[in-house]
């Protein structure tokens, strides 16, 4: 019989909760500056990237005003 089929639920979950554990204790976790400045560069790539596609509507949104216009 596996392992896997001795452990109950109980069981299963503990040892689940025990790799998580000694996964969590690998990581390398970023300091405080390096959050901030990443917090950072998301807001401002975040920032142009709103306002590129806020022009490319606008002018989207004229393009098709000046045909509707034309065309009437």
């Amino acid at each position: 019989m596996s392992e896997e089929k001795k452990l109950g639920i109980g069981g299963r979950i503990r040892r689940w909760f025990r790799e998580l554990r000694s996964e969590l204790k690998k990581v390398s976790w970023p300091s405080k500056q390096q959050i901030m400045n990443n917090t950072w560069v998301v807001m401002v790539v975040t920032s142009v990237c709103a306002i590129a596609v806020w022009g490319f509507d606008f002018v989207a949104q004229l393009i098709v005003r000046t045909l509707i216009d034309f065309f009437r």
